[in-house]
């Protein structure tokens, strides 16, 4: 049962706005001052709050203040009640963070829309959707009862890429978003002197290509090709755009899910700018194993042909072979078959990082 919080100081409207509601089956708090309010609010974590915003000792505009500086409260959903309809006073308390307000006398159907609206959203901005194709549809069809678009609720049709395919080149027209059903992508930018700088590797669950989709260019600035068949689903760039502008609430959720790791990215570059060979190589071969990609389950071996890997650490092919040739020798990893790389002691690897 959803709990709300009605901060009314006039006792009519409290009592017969916790009476409609309790009526709906929610649970009802009270409070008959702001101050109070803002007591129960940070006691019961109410599911979202009802507050009037002319009372005495603490008005809304107050309240809404005080519980946006609380970690514990800042994100319940906010309504105001106000006797006033000048627009400067709704404009303040939406510019506070207010997600709605209704003004009295309201009737009880609003009273109740304006509650499923905002439950409504909570709850779609807190749901967490698969990493498959799955979870995927399903956000979609869910973001289309926010956005009048069909297409949203329909499945994209996936395709399956071999070794060395690529999924899209630097410099041709980005019209796509791209989320990786199985298989492993590796993103990459070719310097003028022709070599491959690795930008990074992607698995199951992640989406490649979206930020060419928000750039003035219109062009990828980075190729995409597979080193472990893949099946990868496009998201046209027209449903992308619609996902991000069309609905806020909507669009936050989709940049959560597309966003990949981007501080993980960061991390990344700066190891690369600041970090010595030997530790690159390290860092490479724990975050590999760590994720899970190109490791084989059954040996826990790494699989990754060493441009690539070279790619990753931002070294000369010859240079990554000499590193991995000696952490082999000291007995830090072993080759197998098929060049696979076998991690033997992985303390030594985090040391060296560290």
């Amino acid at each position: 049962m959803k709990t709300i919080l009605i901060i009314e100081d006039n006792q009519d409207v409290r009592e017969n706005t916790a009476e409609i509601l309790e009526l709906a089956n929610y649970d009802i708090q009270t409070a008959e001052d702001g101050i109070i309010g803002v007591k129960k609010a940070r006691q019961y974590k109410p599911d979202i709050i009802l507050c009037d915003i002319m009372m005495p000792k603490l008005d809304g505009y107050g309240v809404l203040e005080t519980l946006s500086l609380d970690k514990s409260t800042r994100g319940i959903p906010f309504i105001f009640l106000t006797a006033k309809t000048e627009k400067r006073d709704v404009r303040k308390g939406m510019n506070l963070g207010a997600d709605d307000y209704l003004t009295k006398p309201f009737e009880e159907d609003e009273l109740l829309d304006a509650i499923h609206s905002r439950l409504k959203k909570i709850s779609f901005f807190k749901k967490e959707f698969s990493k498959d194709v799955e979870g995927l549809n399903q956000f979609l069809e869910e973001a289309s009862s926010y956005i009048d678009i069909e297409s949203l609720s329909k499945d994209f049709e996936g395709k399956t890429y071999r070794v060395k395919d690529h999924i899209f080149r630097e410099g041709s027209a980005a019209n796509t978003l791209f989320f990786i059903e199985r298989g492993t992508i590796k993103t990459y930018r070719t310097t003028e002197s022709g070599k491959e700088f690795v930008t990074g590797l992607y698995k199951a669950g992640d989406f490649i290509g979206q930020l060419a989709l928000v750039t003035n260019k219109g062009t990828y600035a980075e190729s995409a090709m597979v080193i472990d068949e893949a099946e990868v689903h496009g998201i046209p760039k027209s449903n992308f755009i619609a996902l991000l502008h069309e609905n806020q609430d909507v669009s936050e959720k989709f940049i959560q899910m597309i966003s990949n790791n981007l501080i993980e990215m960061q991390e990344q570059l700066v190891n690369m700018a600041f970090s010595s060979v030997r530790q690159k190589v390290a860092k490479a071969l724990l975050d590999i194993d760590n994720k899970g990609i190109l490791t084989n389950k059954d040996d826990e071996s790494i699989g990754i042909a060493r441009e690539d890997f070279a790619g990753i650490i931002g070294t000369a092919t010859e240079t990554a072979i000499r590193m991995l040739t000696e952490f082999k020798e000291e007995g830090i990893i072993s080759i197998g078959a098929g060049r696979r790389i076998h991690i033997e002691n992985k303390r030594s690897l985090e040391q060296i990082v560290n």
